[in-house]
């Protein structure tokens, strides 16, 4: 039996201190990395920029201040956000009020309330590590494939490795708990739901399997998987 994070309670505390800490990159820039391109978290989403089909994108798990939807807004990009915590979400519309329509509660361990094939691109950065495994396997990931287009893109980062983690974030002064996760176990269920790892087409591209180390020196997986079938834009 897994002990999940009381990543809830975590937030509700202290969603103002971790949109200023994901604001000012304080833990976005990586110690270390598979990949001498991946450096921080824009060096993700600029590679994700160029694969993707369309401009219509989801943040699953958006985070407090909602500052990657924000990011991608303001290039142009017509994203939603949605996180399970609704201080999260306060935090996104008083920081960046141009989004606040753009952003709204929402758990992924329940159906999305999107149609199927709504969007060109899916991103869920480190947030399957609140989840319990078997929601992963069961609800979250497959309703994230759901709702991508054929040829769509998720973008997937999560903590890696095998069980729980507990360790000790300095940026709160406190011990924090996550579910670790195999890129294995992962990349078999997103096959089941046709959606297949990006391969990188040359040496300098971001794609394959990743790793990096973050400020708070755990270790994860990234990867770009693409949606099977013929694309079509609504």
């Amino acid at each position: 039996m897994t002990t999940r994070d009381y990543s809830p309670e975590f937030y509700r505390d202290h969603s103002k201190r971790y949109s200023q800490i994901a604001h000012e990159f304080l833990q976005s820039v990586y110690q270390k990395s598979s990949h001498p391109g991946l450096k921080h978290d824009w060096d993700i989403w600029d590679q994700l920029k160029k694969f993707v089909p369309g401009k219509r994108g989801l943040d699953a798990g958006c985070g407090a201040g909602a500052r990657d939807v924000y990011h991608a807004w303001s290039e142009g990009y017509d994203v939603t956000g949605i996180d399970a915590i609704e201080e999260n979400i306060e935090v996104a519309r008083d920081e960046h009020p141009e989004i606040a329509d753009r952003v709204w509660v929402a758990d992924l361990g329940e159906p999305l309330q999107f149609e199927d094939e709504s969007f060109d691109f899916v991103v869920c950065n480190a947030v399957i590590q609140h989840i319990e495994p078997d929601l992963v396997r069961k609800v979250v990931l497959p309703e994230l494939a759901r709702v991508l287009r054929p040829q769509g893109v998720l973008q997937l980062m999560f903590k890696h490795g095998q069980g729980i983690l507990t360790m000790f974030d300095p940026a709160y002064g406190l011990e924090r708990t996550f579910q670790l996760y195999e890129e294995d176990d992962i990349l078999s269920v997103l096959g089941k739901h046709s959606l297949e790892l990006i391969a990188p087409g040359s040496p300098d591209e971001l794609a394959g399997l990743m790793y990096l180390t973050d400020g708070k020196a755990v270790d994860h997986c990234v990867l770009f998987a693409r949606k099977n079938g013929t694309y079509h834009q609504s």
